[in-house]
């Protein structure tokens, strides 16, 4: 039985369970993330066998049979219930083989650090067999280098040790069953299995699961979006808990899930996923205020259309001289179904009103877009 730790309590709200990466406590990986969380979820985090406070493992498991003990986790508090899932490394391929083999119960998932397949079979297997002959103190060193972005140890040493520690404290043996789980963990071919929303969110300097196999996840699945952070290695949630908080109230926040949409329907997903990757703890509740109010509550209204705003919304910028976000709207405009002939009378209209100016400016600036 997987020992669980409750991050927050909401027993009327969703039931969101973390998942942590081998080696890892959830305590150490997923406390700072967890308490950041501005939606309203019921969190839930577990241990792997032999980590943190789960017993160790009596024998050999797969990665199916974790699915199926995260499952038993979720049934005891909700019985046949659909519940929200994240995790990083083995924590995200148990999420994986979740949604392949339970897609009923798993509502939406946000993957970490990981892959449809982890490494190589071989690779495992060495691994496995250095720690059950030296024990995980043979790893700590190479874990750390694998874990963290250069330099994030030295900045950050609370947050560091506390993941080492636990990986010195996790059972050898159940290390090496959990490595010989990955060796064995191939989803590839069954990603367009998956229909339920996925949020792939990957590392730029991680090592064990690049950017390349978060976007295989993200395009092979039915429902994928991919975000890379700069800074990031393979412990994201310790890493840059602020974002990835940001990122998964994102996706399982029903107001902010709108928000974020058809922010990234108007404005394009490139430019709103570099822009969510680039939010910090200083920018984030301004991000969380547009993505919720100008996004999920306005531009989602049913009153005006979507070229109808935009025209708005160009009228409006001109005339305030907020170029940077004209630029970005002109885009926007074309995306909503303005013509280049609409843009330009719309231009030609704030000369009057707006001042002439105002309009030069905008058509130098429409022009040099329109160009792009």
């Amino acid at each position: 039985m997987l020992s669980a730790t409750v991050f927050a309590e909401a027993p009327d709200r969703p039931l969101l369970l973390l998942g942590p990466s081998v080696g890892t406590s959830v305590e150490a990986l997923w406390r700072q993330c967890a308490t950041r969380l501005y939606g309203r979820y019921h969190v839930v985090g577990f241990d792997l066998p032999g980590h943190g406070g789960s017993a160790a493992a009596p024998g050999p498991f797969t990665v199916a049979d974790l699915a199926r003990s995260v499952l038993d986790l979720a049934d005891r508090m909700r019985p046949d219930s659909s519940f929200l899932y994240a995790g990083d490394s083995l924590g995200a391929a148990i999420g994986l083989q979740l949604l392949l083999d339970h897609p009923g119960r798993v509502s939406a998932a946000a993957l970490l650090c990981t892959a449809a397949r982890i490494g190589t079979a071989e690779m495992w297997h060495e691994r496995a067999e250095l720690v059950r002959s030296e024990g995980t103190a043979a790893v700590v060193a190479g874990s750390a280098d694998r874990w963290f972005a250069p330099g994030f140890a030295d900045r950050s040493p609370q947050v560091a040790e506390p993941l080492l520690d636990a990986l010195r404290a996790v059972d050898d043996a159940s290390y090496a069953y959990a490595c010989e789980a990955l060796a064995g963990f191939d989803v590839r071919d069954r990603l367009a299995e998956i229909a339920a929303p996925v949020l792939a969110v990957a590392g730029a300097a991680d090592k064990p699961t690049p950017p390349d196999d978060l976007a295989l996840i993200a395009d092979g699945v039915v429902h994928g979006r991919l975000v890379v952070l700069d800074g990031v290695a393979h412990l994201a949630p310790a890493e840059s808990p602020e974002v990835v908080a940001f990122l998964l109230d994102q996706h399982f926040d029903p107001e902010r899930s709108a928000g974020i949409a058809v922010r990234r329907e108007v404005l394009g997903p490139e430019h709103v996923d570099r822009a969510t990757a680039g939010t910090t703890a200083f920018t984030r509740d301004f991000q969380d205020l547009i993505t919720r109010y100008a996004w999920g509550e306005i531009w989602t209204r049913a009153g005006l259309a979507r070229r109808d705003r935009s025209l708005i919304t160009l009228t409006a910028l001109i005339a305030l001289g907020h170029h940077e976000e004209l630029a970005m709207h002109v885009r926007a405009a074309r995306t909503n179904g303005l013509s280049v002939e609409e843009i330009k009378e719309v231009i030609l209209q704030t000369a009057i009103y707006c001042g002439v100016p105002a309009a030069n400016t905008a058509f130098r600036i429409a022009q040099r877009v329109l160009e792009e």
